[in-house]
């Protein structure tokens, strides 16, 4: 995973729906979903720009990153 730019909060906390799931595995007490765009390296070594959302703590840092687009 590259530099992230373009970051933005999703939802914080209660609007959250894997919030008991994050806080039973993870600990932590504010989760939030963020998105952000950056470069990704795939599996097969490709290296691609998407659109990647993923849940953070204080504490904790970034957890169960997804890609949700391909954006090139």
């Amino acid at each position: 995973m590259g530099v992230l730019s373009n970051v933005e909060t999703i939802a914080v906390d209660l609007a959250i729906r894997e919030r008991k799931s994050l806080k039973d595995q993870f600990g932590g007490k504010r989760w939030r979903k963020l998105k952000g765009v950056g470069y990704v390296r795939l599996v097969n070594d490709s290296v691609r720009l998407a659109e990647v959302h993923w849940y953070e703590c204080h504490g904790i840092g970034r957890r169960k990153m997804k890609i949700k687009q391909f954006l090139d």
